[in-house]
């Protein structure tokens, strides 16, 4: 896959310039906005709404707490937006004690994130909150890291019980596909 002005028409909006950078090393044509924070200003905001209005947005934050709030905010924004993720994995510094980022990720794991982007899909999912803490995806010994893996598998990222389950409910994933990725997390594939 290659981006560039002429055949990707969005922008990416990342929490930094240390971002910005790292994607345009493999990506040199990308257009990103920066966020600066997770406090997200009105300013950032007022602009993505008019850029949405010719372009597409993708929002590619950090695979952490920060990054979380800043893709609801900006989710609950643009609803229109689209959604990319990277693993904790993919997004772990090489030097300890630097925090997880887009920043870090590999051109490979860059790649598959921007090229398998969600939605907020309209559909009404068949998941309930029962089926779902009955997969052990909530409260079990097991349950962050299968969240992990689940979340790798389905390309949505990680969250904490509560974010992911929301988060399979934004994007219609249904129990047959949580299932699905889940047997396949579970059989290491």
């Amino acid at each position: 896959m290659v981006l560039n002005k002429k055949n990707f028409n969005a922008v990416v909006v990342v929490e930094g310039k240390d971002d910005t950078i790292r994607l345009k090393q493999f990506f040199p044509g990308i257009e990103t906005v920066e966020t600066n924070g997770s406090a997200v200003s009105k300013q950032v905001l007022e602009e993505l709404k008019k850029l949405s209005q010719s372009r597409e947005i993708i929002v590619f934050t950090d695979p952490d707490f920060n990054g979380e709030r800043i893709r609801r905010i900006v989710t609950e924004a643009i609803p229109t937006a689209k959604q990319a993720f990277i693993t904790r994995k993919e997004g772990e510094p090489e030097k300890r004690g630097n925090s997880l980022g887009v920043e870090h990720a590999s051109k490979e794991a860059l790649e598959r994130a921007l090229s398998d982007l969600h939605e907020v899909e309209r559909k009404q999912s068949d998941l309930t909150e029962e089926a779902y803490r009955s997969l052990g995806l909530a409260g079990g010994s097991d349950a962050k890291k299968m969240r992990e893996k689940v979340g790798a598998i389905l390309s949505v990222g990680y969250g904490n019980s509560k974010t992911f389950y929301k988060r399979l409910l934004t994007f219609g994933i249904s129990l047959s596909e949580l299932k699905d990725a889940l047997e396949e997390a579970k059989n290491g594939k």
